[in-house]
């Protein structure tokens, strides 16, 4: 098992990054709660990890803190929730506001997450009751940014707009749904400085 992974951070394409130690570039997936929290190109951090062996692929998923990892493991192990729909539920809200959805029993906002039913929804309420409080999920984290992490403003506008979509699509939103929730979010923005940002306000308007 792959606990954690030390290096420079040489690329980051929402919902991929990979890191460079030892002369090895790992690809790693991660959600975006994570991106938020990456530093610049070529900054070394540190990301704890999650391996992933399947039939027809090795996986490595990555997470700013280990609180989320924490959350990821138990999700996997959850019925219908496999390592893509995990990634879209913590891409989609923090540790702390998932927290709040199983205390408060609120299934309906867990299914504005792609690929989250009624069903699922309802089941992820039952099944996580009481694991909130052993994952220590029941007093809930703030979580922001650290200020020197934004990427460089070097790329257009244009160029965020169209990784942002890709981001939304590849987490599991329909093409027309990422267009417009991109389109809302740049309007509300007026200066948009990277795609991590039109990503976390176009997430934070259709699941928050």
């Amino acid at each position: 098992m792959i606990g954690h992974i030390r290096g420079a951070l040489i690329e980051k394409q929402p919902p991929q990054l990979v890191i460079e130690a030892n002369g090895v570039g790992y690809e790693i997936e991660a959600s975006m709660q994570t991106f938020f929290k990456l530093p610049a190109i070529n900054t070394e951090l540190k990301l704890f990890t999650h391996f992933v062996v399947r039939e027809d692929a090795q996986l490595l998923f990555g997470f700013f803190e280990r609180q989320e990892r924490s959350l990821f493991r138990v999700l996997i192990k959850a019925s219908g929730v496999g390592p893509k729909l995990a990634i879209a539920i913590l891409s989609g809200m923090t540790t702390a506001e998932f927290s709040a959805c199983i205390l408060r029993e609120d299934s309906k906002t867990l299914t504005k997450i792609p690929g989250v039913g009624k069903k699922t929804a309802e089941r992820l309420v039952v099944e996580f009751k009481d694991k909130i409080a052993a994952l220590g999920l029941d007093e809930p984290i703030e979580f922001t940014l650290t200020g020197t992490e934004l990427p460089s403003a070097a790329a257009s506008v244009n160029a965020h707009i169209e990784d942002a979509q890709s981001a939304l699509i590849a987490l599991g939103y329909k093409p027309v749904i990422a267009s417009k929730a991109v389109s809302a979010a740049q309007k509300q923005l007026g200066s948009v400085k990277s795609s991590e940002e039109l990503i976390r306000v176009s997430l934070k308007s259709m699941v928050g």
